[in-house]
């Protein structure tokens, strides 16, 4: 087909081939053969008001119109969407045809699409044109997906939380007003997946949705999303998810065409797009947290293999990590509703989704459901974690190989400084490690004083430690489990370079005894639910809000306590809180929304070659990478650099960087240039640039060709090679131990916000009239009084669950001791507030104080004395109060009574006295 030359004749050179690779066969009126293919583009086509410039048929029959418009149009396709429309309404030459239902207006750069099937047709933008295949399909399910929405079923509501029943209903309401992007934001812990699995499921049962593709940034969360669709149980079918819809995850170039629901890392998308492979080690971390990001994007490019409308529905997990850059035109390529599901949006994650933002959960809503537990901040300070140290001259200092960790000593020559900044990297200090650790250790029973077993041996709650790296986790362990004195199974390490499985560490964490403290970098920071975990151990900085609150996001899962002691046998109630120890500054230190998007020096070796190796070909990229390599050639020995060529199959650290600069170097280009124009001397300008944009990106290929998974962790490690120095020299000294500033405020609105609401409601609940203005019935106050104000308290306000509040008035006063449980920490809570006890005093140690006094008074005189007999029956009577509050003749046929002969032996004791006594008790003990 000849090449044509003025604007419009080339809009639709692109338009024919865009066509043609979408499946449609492209004819000229004189050529007209309709059966030639499953669908026929028809140029010029007549019609009752003029020629349509295509007229698109499937079968043979006529199902749509698509207008060409010159590119310079592309602002103004609007404009001719009037026109396009006529032509599909108009009767086509030869056939009595009603309006046709689908529309394509096209520069060939920019494409939009109209379905006049739609409630509401409204034009919108698609990167390449639908397949014939997929116009037959959709007009043999007869209704659109947009018309199919409207139709949606009510929300069954049954076993779901408010939070969830709103950001379904409101996310259904948003596909009924046919808005293509909505953002549900929900608290971690909040069920999000759950939610959202929800809404795949309605999309699938009651709509004319064919697939939905569950999106992820690493292979861990694509592994947990799995688990969740595999587990979930809709409440209108006793069948599984998967009974009843296939589920696969994505992990090769291979996409089976049966499934209803895809689960895949937007890396690997973004590879199959390509037509690439894709290292398995770049689906282990975020990319978004990669410090590489290109200044210019690889385009993607039409894939037939996976067309544009091949999902429907695209579900975008941590969507404020995967929405930009590079990976931004892997959402663009599809046609298809996006729905961001997030914890921690920024302002791009809002512009993005158009602020159509259906749900807003946070997690101070979460708390104050009860839905997430909220948390206290511990700090730990050391000299050296603040200032750094001095490695002196004249002194013998350790060196460390990063990786053999092998040791030598050698003598330093001159005074060296360094900051906090090189911790655990360039210097390694153990004794800045061991203070911190040991002051965890030290503390960890004051800030859990219930986790002490019948033997009075403390048990260390489900603990994860954020380390800096893999050898600093390293050090971390070594150093927690002698602090501790533990053996190996008390102490894991769960990175992706762990020795052992950290799939299998990381489940044995969340569901076993063992073991008792992880240590991380990177790999369960975001998205991993360990439900137990109790306490997180920063000992590395982060710079971003969003991460943080995602790290944080690991300790605020509920766990009730059944499931909470399979883990942690000595735990005395459910989890109601977790706590942050903070031994770097992570809870003070700067944050920004999200990381910059512009190149910065100092960019990690690592992040560079993963940027490649993710199909980054940008000239920034290439330059950098270059130097880097030119930099570490100096710095190798000649065994090094021959385990290079022979990764590379020979190529040398010096001529790989070559390649990468000569994929830069405008006169390498400009070579390319001339070349393609004398071997197509009278070729099209068109033809001539798309040559040389196909020699150029083969250019790039080859220089990246070496830059492989294994060639990449090969060049990161053999620098860790290199030594880091050990300092044995400064012993660190911690200078604060305890709370934070903003603790003891958030436990001071706690006490007021429960006081506040005490006097609220204090003319309307009886036990809160009997603790303010009705002394002399505090005889008659009962367990069922106190759980029904307990029960109040938690509808109206699950933030102020009397546990929590009890440790925030433990903040503000001294108390020792921990109650019993939460009616009698509410029993204490309210004779505080009341004005009954001046301090919070316990429950159970104001009933020992007060049965003593009764005792006493009664025991003292020339009166009758009770017998030791009865003085234990006493005893037991007291214990129960300290318990259940309140005792009657009832409680004496259970235990402890009952083994003791009941109320029968009691009534021997102590006669028709009897009731008069336990009446006499119920009023001294609550005196």
């Amino acid at each position: 087909m000849a090449m044509n030359q003025n604007p419009e004749q080339r809009a639709r050179d692109a338009i024919d081939r865009q066509l043609a690779a979408t499946g449609w066969a492209v004819q000229g009126k004189r050529d007209l053969n309709l059966q030639a293919a499953a669908g026929v583009a028809v140029r010029e086509y007549a019609t009752s008001i003029g020629p349509a410039d295509y007229a698109l048929f499937v079968d043979g029959k006529p199902v749509g119109i698509l207008e060409a418009k010159r590119n310079d149009e592309g602002e103004r396709l609007s404009v001719h969407e009037d026109q396009a429309e006529g032509y599909a309404a108009a009767r086509l030459h030869y056939l009595d045809n009603e309006k046709l239902p689908f529309v394509y207006v096209s520069t060939g750069t920019i494409t939009r699409f109209t379905d006049f099937r739609d409630p509401k047709p409204r034009s919108r933008e698609v990167f390449s044109f639908h397949r014939p295949e997929t116009l037959r399909a959709w007009l043999k399910k007869g209704a659109s997906l947009r018309k199919s929405i409207q139709d949606l079923d009510r929300l069954p509501t049954e076993g779901l939380r408010d939070c969830q029943i709103n950001a379904i209903e409101r996310l259904e309401a948003s596909f009924k007003a046919n808005k293509p992007r909505a953002l549900v934001q929900m608290a971690t812990g909040a069920g999000k997946t759950f939610t959202a699995i929800t809404a795949v499921y309605r999309l699938l049962k009651y709509t004319n949705t064919r697939r939905v593709l569950f999106l992820v940034d690493t292979r861990n969360l694509g592994e947990q999303a799995e688990q969740e669709f595999r587990a979930f149980q809709p409440n209108d079918d006793n069948r599984k998810f998967t009974e009843l819809y296939g589920v696969h995850r994505l992990n090769s170039r291979y996409i089976p065409g049966d499934n209803q629901v895809y689960i895949s890392t937007i890396q690997r998308l973004y590879s199959i797009l390509k037509g690439q492979d894709l290292e398995e080690s770049a689906e282990e971390e975020n990319p978004a947290e990669k410090n590489w990001q290109p200044k210019e994007v690889p385009p993607i490019e039409y894939n037939e293999k996976i067309p544009v409308e091949y999902f429907d529905f695209i579900v975008i997990d941590e969507c404020h990590r995967s929405i930009y850059n590079l990976w931004k035109q892997v959402l663009d390529y599809f046609d298809a509703f996006q729905v961001g599901l997030t914890a921690t949006p920024d302002k791009r994650a809002y512009a993005y989704f158009r602020q159509n933002v259906v749900s807003e959960y946070t997690h101070e809503m979460a708390i104050a459901d009860g839905v997430n537990v909220g948390y206290d901040v511990f700090l730990i300070e050391t000299k050296v974690t603040k200032g750094g140290g001095t490695l002196w001259k004249g002194n013998y200092i350790e060196k460390r190989e990063r990786l053999s960790r092998r040791k030598r000593f050698e003598l330093q020559d001159e005074d060296e400084t360094y900051s906090a900044k090189q911790l655990d990297n360039d210097i390694v200090n153990p004794s800045q490690i061991r203070m911190v650790i040991r002051t965890f250790r030290d503390h960890l029973s004051g800030l859990f004083p219930d986790r002490f077993d019948s033997d009075g041996a403390f048990e260390v709650p489900k603990t994860l430690v954020f380390a800096k790296t893999d050898s600093h986790a390293d050090d971390i362990i070594a150093i927690i489990r002698e602090e501790f004195d533990e053996d190996n199974a008390f102490c894991k390490k769960i990175t992706y370079k762990a020795e052992d499985d950290p799939k299998s560490v990381l489940a044995s964490f969340r569901n076993d005894y063992h073991p008792r403290v992880a240590v991380t970098v990177d790999m369960i920071a975001t998205g991993t639910d360990v439900r137990p975990l109790e306490c997180l151990l920063f000992m590395r900085d982060v710079k971003s809000r969003g991460y943080f609150e995602q790290m944080k996001g690991r300790g605020t899962r509920i766990i009730d306590y059944d499931d909470l002691r399979k883990v942690s046998p000595t735990a005395k109630l459910a989890k109601d809180h977790f706590v942050i120890v903070d031994a770097i500054g992570v809870t003070k230190s700067l944050k920004t929304d999200s990381r910059p998007l512009e190149k910065k020096p100092g960019v990690p070796l690592r992040d560079l070659l993963g940027a490649v190796a993710a199909g980054a070909r940008d000239e920034a990229l290439f330059t950098t990478l270059a130097g880097r390599l030119a930099r570490l050639d100096k710095q190798l020995t000649e065994k090094e650099k021959e385990t290079f060529r022979r990764l590379t199959e020979g190529i040398g650290i010096p001529e790989a960087a070559k390649g990468l600069l000569n994929a830069c170097n405008p006169d390498v280009l400009d070579g390319i240039r001339d070349a393609v124009e004398r071997e197509n001397p009278s070729a099209p300008q068109e033809a001539i640039e798309e040559k040389v944009r196909e020699r150029e990106e083969a250019l790039r290929n080859a220089a990246a060709r070496p830059f492989t998974g294994a060639t990449n962790e090969y060049l990161e490690n053999v620098r860790k090679v290199h030594e880091q120095k050990i300092d044995l020299l400064n012993i660190d000294e911690v200078t604060y131990a305890g709370g934070d500033a903003e603790q003891a405020m958030r436990a001071r609105a706690t006490a007021e916000e429960f006081r506040a609401w005490v006097e609220g409601h204090r003319d309307e609940m009886i036990a809160l009239r009997i603790f303010y203005d009705q002394p002399f019935r505090r005889r008659e106050l009962t367990r069922a009084m106190i759980k029904e104000l307990a029960q109040a308290l938690s509808r109206d306000r699950p933030a102020l669950a009397p546990l929590s509040v009890w440790r925030a008035f433990a903040q503000l006063e001294k108390v020792t001791g921990q109650p019993l449980d939460d009616l009698t920490a509410l029993v204490a809570l309210l004779r505080r507030v009341a004005g009954i006890d001046a301090a919070l005093t316990l429950w159970d140690a104001t009933v020992n104080a007060n049965f003593k006094k009764w005792i006493f008074e009664r025991q003292a005189g020339a009166g009758h004395k009770f017998t030791e007999e009865q003085l234990e029956w006493l005893r037991m009577i007291r214990d129960h109060i300290a318990s259940s509050v309140h005792i009657t003749a009832d409680d004496l046929d259970y235990t402890p009574f009952d083994s003791r002969g009941g109320r029968g032996r009691m009534w021997q004791l102590f006669g028709d006295k009897m009731d008069g006594i336990m009446d006499e008790l119920n009023g001294a003990m609550a005196g």
